[in-house]
């Protein structure tokens, strides 16, 4: 069953739309739910043309929308609100969409802002003004892809409203375009991606250059499993510097090897012609991480989970030592879960701190929990959230 066909995520509409009305005045137009994401495998491939393999999980982005007819005040001006911190009254940022110009929007409002602007430049489109509440469940900072979640509720709700008649691809190439161009994160395709394309129960296995997507059964009832989220609590930012470093290198080692992007490379030999040892072993953690993603599709499809957690695994260490994005609290969560006995572990997302997870038996979930608690409890870390999630619906109307 869909998160969006319980009586929970009923609650939650129920309560944004009465959450809206005494916020603006006026029911909103419809509610939209786009979910976060977890990265089973296949980390900076997206940016480099290669493959991915994420699916979407039962936690998301609510966003309710009214559009302003010509005749009211502030017709061209957008009003955003967030439940973020669940006040009674909730602060509300306004700019009109004539004053919408890259970095121009401070915080999270810039995501939805970014949106409303990339449409806007699209031949035959010009949005009213409109006002937007969005609840959101996913974690902020969790590399679980919560600006993305929240992206993606507004262009699939614009695109209805408007009759866009956007395809999923179009609106992960324009969220795409607006999170690079208006709000500076040098991202790839992969988490928009996820949240308009993916199906419960499967993984996405996507192709960032052709753009070409499969729906692979993820099979973790079948084999009475689960994956668990590790939170460490340690937010990330794909904004920050790291991200945008990694990627440079990566057009660095392409320039050396004279290809597009490092998509093209399939054998680490290839890479000998890279003199500078640091973007060497950035390229042949793209290199590697492709291979991993095409080997973890086929056992997946064969249903072998163990063969799924040795990928997961080398994946981590591949991040930790070669891509260097991992982190202290994140190697210690995956450490301490494996300890544990996890089938397989890997940080997921940018890095830098966010979220790492584990492929567990389903009753290893108490255990492997209180493995990851006393780890960082023994290092002094902050304590993370821990949480099982499940392969949830792409998005849609709430």
């Amino acid at each position: 069953m869909s998160i969006s066909d319980s009586q929970e995520h009923a609650a939650r509409v129920a309560a944004l739309r009465e959450k809206f009305t005494k916020t603006f005045g006026h029911h909103p137009e419809g509610i939209w739910r786009a979910p976060g994401r977890v990265n089973l495998i296949g980390e900076h491939t997206d940016y480099n043309m290669g493959y991915v393999l994420p699916f979407t999980i039962d936690k998301n982005a609510l966003v309710a929308i009214r559009r302003k007819s010509q005749l009211e005040p502030e017709s061209t001006t957008l009003h955003f609100a967030s439940t973020y911190g669940q006040a009674d009254s909730l602060p509300i940022t306004s700019i009109t969409i004539d004053e919408l110009v890259p970095r121009a929007v401070p915080g999270w409002a810039a995501y939805p802002a970014a949106v409303v602007w990339v449409l806007n430049q699209l031949e035959g489109v010009e949005l009213s003004g409109f006002e937007l509440l969005v609840d959101s469940d996913v974690p902020v900072g969790s590399g679980l892809s919560s600006s993305h979640a929240l992206e993606v509720g507004t262009i699939v709700a614009l695109n209805d409203l408007y009759d866009l008649g956007l395809s999923l691809t179009e609106m992960a190439q324009l969220t795409q375009r607006a999170e690079n161009e208006f709000v500076g994160a040098p991202t790839g395709i992969m988490d928009q991606s996820a949240s308009l394309m993916s199906q419960a129960q499967h993984a996405l296995f996507l192709d960032c250059r052709s753009m070409q997507a499969q729906n692979v059964p993820l099979p973790l009832a079948e084999n009475d499993a689960v994956v668990l989220v590790i939170d460490t609590r340690v937010e990330h930012s794909h904004v920050d510097g790291g991200y945008a470093a990694r990627r440079r290198s990566c057009e660095e080692a392409c320039e050396v090897l004279k290809v597009d992007a490092l998509r093209e490379v399939s054998d680490v030999a290839q890479l000998e012609g890279i003199e500078d040892p640091v973007i060497k072993r950035r390229a042949k953690h793209i290199v590697t991480e492709n291979q991993r993603v095409l080997d973890t599709v086929e056992v997946l499809r064969e249903g072998n989970l163990n063969a799924v957690g040795e990928h997961l695994y080398q994946s981590h260490v591949s991040m930790r030592d070669d891509y260097e994005i991992s982190s202290e609290e994140l190697d210690a969560a995956v450490e301490a879960a494996m300890g544990a006995g996890a089938i397989g572990a890997r940080m997921t997302g940018g890095g830098f701190g966010g979220s790492a997870i584990a492929l567990i038996h389903r009753d290893q979930v108490e255990p492997v929990s209180q493995a990851v608690l006393e780890a960082f409890e023994q290092a002094g870390y902050v304590q993370p959230n821990i949480f099982a999630v499940v392969a949830d619906e792409g998005a849609g109307r709430a």
